[in-house]
């Protein structure tokens, strides 16, 4: 599986880039192709499209736009050619907290999103997901580590803010006590 590409960004159209590297030239469908500068290097987040007939990549200026995209793609009725034009409407954090407050009417202002797709959304994604805003300055090993011993996401996005602490280590110690609480 591709995770990401460099190269120089050659064409933009209205929903994909042409991405040069090695002498190849790459289609990737992305959601605001207009954020790459033509002639300029860039390292573009990929996602791998296959079916039965179809292979697309799918690119992202940041990792977690990648992420969230990943996220809406496994909703039920909920393909990457809708999940795409969701991004291009909105931001990640944006999107993140109208999920989290359960906000219908911003979703269904997306293409192909009505009410019903707009709670399925809801049901699936509701507290599993964690914008920028939610971690502050805390890097996300300390997300990471504190998910791989059984914490919630969601739990954890609540006190990572509160964590002041330098060293990974004691970052841990301090998210500990505070879930505990």
């Amino acid at each position: 599986m591709l995770d990401f590409i460099e190269g120089i960004i050659c064409e933009t159209e209205k929903d994909h880039i042409i991405i040069s590297t090695n002498g190849i030239g790459f289609r990737v469908f992305t959601p605001n192709p207009y954020v790459f500068k033509i002639e300029e290097k860039t390292k573009v987040y990929l996602y791998n499209h296959v079916r039965e007939e179809e292979y697309s990549l799918y690119g992202f200026k940041t990792k977690e736009e990648r992420e969230l995209f990943l996220k809406l793609i496994d909703v039920k009725g909920l393909g990457p050619k809708i999940a795409l034009p969701i991004l291009a409407g909105g931001n990640v954090n944006g999107i993140v907290d109208a999920i989290d407050r359960e906000n219908i009417l911003y979703l269904q202002k997306f293409p192909k999103v009505g009410e019903k797709l707009a709670r399925q959304i809801i049901l699936d994604l509701k507290g599993k997901l964690v914008s920028k805003e939610d971690t502050g300055a805390v890097n996300t090993e300390l997300l990471e580590v504190l998910e791989s011993l059984g914490y919630k996401k969601s739990d954890v996005s609540k006190i990572v803010k509160e964590v002041k602490s330098e060293t990974i280590e004691e970052q841990v110690k301090e998210a500990l006590k505070l879930l505990v609480r």
